[in-house]
């Protein structure tokens, strides 16, 4: 649409060409064109609707809206036209008012249009890939972000937030996924593709449909809890009423196919006719299964529309009728081996209730066939009613064989079964009645069949199905209850011997021998004598509770001694033997000697609260003597190998107290950390360490020899008891104590360790000597007399200039040992140099000092002689 522009010269001033009638007539002939072009394209633009049913026919119908009222618009705008209305209005001309009016209504929808433009091309993408999307994949994803999009516009859109807007576009927007479901859906092509791929395209489109319901009331609750957007509140039948009806027949398609799929395809596959031995009656199956789905394949009416609601759901309970009568005839006949049971059900009787259960539901279906006579009466209904007549007769066959089967089955091994004896004896996992013995992997078992249990079980639901039961077996059911008295008693008799057996070690296990076996003498009559229909089984079970709860005290008692002993043991094993002394004011450490000192000062307060410790041990034996031998002597046979036992522990753990201390000890020895100090004198002519490494290396190897012989004041016991051994006098004057030094001083890790820690205390004293070989450079401060190299250095008559250089020399190296440490830390040793170097500086102040005096003697000689040539010279001047 073009407007046609006035051919009139305009080119003078607004005012004076609107005092010109012929050229103001002119222009209003042009202005009429205008407003009747105007209108005439605006009454068309808002006449024209979306041309199809999806929501891109409505954002083409806005489109094309817009760029017809922008190039009007535009042609308004150019300088002429403006121009002609500036002159039309100065001359007032009547014809401007109906054209302001037309230009009024075009500026409106103009911006209606470009307004609705902007917020629908944010839609644009998604309602595309609604529309072209190469799969339900790509719909199922644009249908979330395609709903907030629209959220947004509702919100912030002028003319898109009311509901005769809205609503319309997104009915559009179903119809379009709608058309989607339609284009991939037909049911006359459905059933003849691969089934299983028809089963994932049926899901994909119900939840395609199901999607954009989510999603609209997802939004909404959305815009509902943020209290501050308009709700919405749009025609719910008009959005949903054709999708939702979609969606309930995809439903149904899919049951189709799932029913097809696991219920019948997988039944009659490959295996099953192998197995049958009879291919053609499969292959017949077969056929009878895919003949379900033709009338869904013959419809002549469109399953989709909400009109043929009624029709589609006839055709439904038309298929799940024959169905249910042809599955429930294969569920029989394929779980008839091994049917599945209720819970709680026993083998037997639950087979009857499964059979039972499946017979009421095909009965269920012939019931609702024979409401409708013309169904029944059918040649479909005949051939279902003979499948109902042979599979009930079938059940009823399957029924009678189970019961006959249990009930002679019973009769004949019920009486063996009461004749077994209440316990079975397991030693090293195979049953015996043999004698037991006094070892821990005999164990007792309660000896209740689970197949008396069972028949129990199938005696109560056989008498509540209706059969007769045998009498033995009623007479067993009525019993149930003491039964399971008896044998949850047993059970949890044997469980807490069998806990405490567990928790007895080896030696315990010896200890409590006799116990045991008195306890197995009362257990005896239950896997020799009792059997299930004995009386007195009830005095049995209490006998045996009297003495487990016997029992149970006594190892009680036996292990809370154990523990009290343990926790001994375990302070001795803790022991800290190498308590090293604080430094006294911070660099200043103890001194080798003193050092050694304090940890044997220490050592041996801790070694006598260890004895201490170690000689209530036997008194604690005795408290286990008193319980199971009823002595106190500390010498009974009965405890000979529990004495062994406990003092091969004091032996490991003596043993592990060394050798972790020595360990420990070593540990401190390498670490960067200075225990004591030593100091490094100048002992003409050597530099040596005070005290010297000889000695060091003695302390250390004394303090290890120390440790080691700490094990010494732990006397041995009398051989079968837990009684010290008194001084043996060998000879005379030799008297030998019995320890576990004997023993504990010739352990090779005990001996490694005191080797280990000599060759590392060796390597750090070396390296002390090593570093002080450095100072041996100012050897010649001592080595050389100074009287001599004085009387020397006199006769030769040096100049000043000698002299000086010697001063010089001496007084550097007296302020070069001055900038030496003063303290050298070497792994666990602190060396102090303070009097080496105070040492080696007066050596050198010592020299000078001579030097000084020497220079100051020749000086001065030479003084005196200058002074008398003086002298001389004046008295022969005078004379």
């Amino acid at each position: 649409i073009k407007l046609e522009m006035p051919t009139v010269n305009l080119d003078r001033e607004v005012t004076a060409l609107a005092t010109v009638p012929e050229v103001v007539e002119t222009l209003e002939s042009y202005a009429m064109t205008w407003q009747k072009l105007i209108s005439t394209a605006l009454e068309e633009q808002l006449k024209k609707v979306p041309q199809g049913n999806g929501p891109l026919a409505e954002v083409d119908l806005w489109r094309e809206r817009s760029d017809t009222l922008s190039a009007l618009t535009e042609q308004m705008k150019l300088p002429e036209v403006q121009k002609v209305l500036e002159i039309l209005q100065e001359a007032e001309s009547e014809h401007m008012g109906h054209l302001q009016i037309v230009l009024s209504d075009l500026r409106k929808h103009h911006v209606e249009a470009l307004d609705n433009v902007k917020f629908l091309s944010t839609l644009e993408c998604h309602l595309k890939n609604l529309t072209c999307g190469t799969g339900f994949n790509v719909v199922l994803d644009t249908i979330p972000s395609l709903m907030n999009a629209l959220r947004m516009v509702w919100i912030i859109s002028r003319h898109y937030n009311k509901d005769e807007r809205m609503v319309p576009l997104m009915e559009r927007i179903a119809w379009e996924i709608s058309s989607r479901v339609y284009k991939v859906v037909d049911l006359h092509t459905l059933f003849k593709e691969d089934r299983a791929a028809a089963k994932k395209k049926i899901a994909e489109a119900k939840s395609t449909l199901e999607q954009w319901k989510k999603c609209y009331f997802a939004v909404r609750a959305q815009i509902e809890a943020s209290g501050r957007e308009q709700h919405w509140e749009f025609d719910r039948k008009r959005l949903f009423e054709k999708t939702d009806c979609m969606t309930s027949v995809c439903q149904d398609l899919y049951d189709v196919l799932q029913v097809i799929i696991e219920e019948f395809c997988n039944i009659f596959g490959p295996e099953l006719k192998a197995g049958t031995g009879d291919p053609k009656r499969i292959d017949d199956l077969v056929r009878a299964v895919n003949r379900l789905t033709s009338p869904m394949e013959e419809l002549t009416f469109d399953p989709f529309s909400i009109e043929s609601a009624h029709d589609w759901k006839l055709i439904m309970e038309e298929f799940k009728e024959e169905v249910s009568v042809e599955n429930i005839k294969q569920i029989f006949v394929q779980n008839l081996k091994d049917p599945p049971l209720y819970k709680n059900h026993p083998p037997v009787a639950g087979a009857i209730y499964w059979s039972r259960s499946l017979f009421c539901r095909i009965k269920h279906t012939i019931i609702r066939f024979q409401e409708v006579e013309e169904l029944l009466a059918s040649e479909h209904g005949k051939e279902v009613k003979q499948i109902y007549l042979q599979v009930a007769k079938r059940m009823k066959e399957y029924e009678d064989q189970k019961y006959n089967q249990w009930r002679d089955g019973t009769e004949q091994i019920l009486p063996l079964l009461l004749k077994n004896t209440l316990l079975t004896v397991v030693t090293g996992g195979a049953a015996t009645h043999k004698p037991v013995t006094t070892k821990k992997s005999v164990r007792f078992i309660v000896n209740f069949s689970p197949i008396l249990q069972e028949i129990i079980i199938e005696t109560k639901y056989m008498e509540q199905l209706g059969f007769p039961v045998p009498e033995i077996a009623r007479y067993v059911a009525l019993q149930e209850d003491k039964y399971f008295r008896y044998k949850n008693g047993l059970k949890n008799i044997l469980d807490c011997y069998h806990k405490l057996m567990g928790t007895l070690n080896e030696a315990e296990t010896k200890l409590l021998d006799d116990h045991i076996q008195e306890l197995w003498r009362v257990f005896k009559s239950g896997h020799r004598r009792l059997k299930w229909n004995s009386l007195g089984i009830g005095d049995f079970i209490v006998r045996c509770t009297e003495a487990i709860r016997k029992f149970e005290s006594l190892v009680h008692q036996i292990h809370n001694n154990s523990e009290d002993i343990s926790n001994t043991l375990l302070f001795m094993e803790s022991t800290n033997l190498f308590k090293f002394p604080l430094s006294k004011n911070g660099d200043e450490l103890p001194k080798a000697k003193e050092f050694f000192e304090y940890v044997k000062r220490e050592r041996a307060k801790d070694v006598t609260h260890m004895v201490r410790k170690y000689s209530a041990i036997p008194q604690l034996l005795m408290k286990v003597e008193g319980r199971v031998a009823n002595t106190n002597s500390g010498k009974s046979p009965k405890l000979t190998s529990y004495y062994a036992y406990w003092e091969n522990r004091i032996y490991q753990v003596l043993t592990q107290l060394i050798v972790k201390n020595m360990q420990a000890f070593n540990a401190a020895i390498l670490a960067n950390v200075p225990l004591f100090q030593t100091e490094a004198i100048l002992s003409v002519p050597e530099i040596v360490l005070q005290p010297n490494a000889s000695e060091i290396d003695k302390m250390t190897v004394q303090c290890i020899r120390d440790c080691v012989e700490v094990t010494k004041h732990f006397v041995r016991w009398m051989h079968g008891t837990c009684i010290e051994c008194p001084p043996q006098h060998v000879e005379e004057d030799e008297v030998i104590t019995f320890s576990f030094y004997s023993d504990i001083s010739q352990n090779p890790l005990i001996i490694e360790q005191a080797v280990l820690i000599t060759q590392n205390v060796h390597k750090l004293l070396a390296s002390l000597s090593k570093y002080l070989k450095q100072w041996k450079r100012y050897h010649l401060l001592w080595k050389l007399d100074k009287g001599i190299v004085m009387e020397r250095l006199a006769a030769e008559k040096p100049a000043c200039v000698t002299f000086d250089e010697e001063l010089q020399f001496y007084m550097k190296v007296a302020q070069e040992v001055t900038q030496q440490p003063l303290i050298k830390d070497e792994q666990c040793i602190r060396l102090q140099l303070a009097p080496l170097v105070y040492t080696v500086q007066e050596n050198a102040i010592g020299w000078v000092n001579s030097l000084g005096k020497l220079l100051n003697e020749s000086a001065r000689e030479e003084l005196f002689s200058l002074q008398e040539e003086i002298q001389v010279g004046a008295f022969s001047s005078c004379c």
